[in-house]
């Protein structure tokens, strides 16, 4: 799933209700600030969607196309660090 730097990568958030209260809403400040702090957010496609269907599963995420379930800080760093390498990664 890695990214190469001139591919773009995608991330979808689902913004239902469920995934936001469980933990979305913190997830997209977290991914805007490692985009930003990183500068790659040209990089990135952030997308947004209501339900993905899965919501007892949440927070969701699709990352180029894959799905990911319960989707907390430390694998959402993980996830962004694999798609969106940096040369020197300085958020935490």
């Amino acid at each position: 799933m890695s990214a190469k730097y001139d591919e773009l990568a995608s991330i979808t958030v689902c913004m239902g209700s469920s995934c936001f209260a469980r933990g979305n809403g913190d997830n997209l400040e977290v991914i805007e600030q490692y985009l930003a702090e990183n500068n790659v957010r040209a990089r990135v496609e952030l997308t947004g969607s209501r339900c993905e269907g899965l919501c007892a599963e949440g927070p969701n995420l699709i990352v180029n196309g894959r799905p990911f379930q319960k989707v907390d800080r430390g694998m959402l760093l993980d996830l962004l660090r694999e798609v969106c390498p940096t040369t020197e990664s300085t958020y935490e």
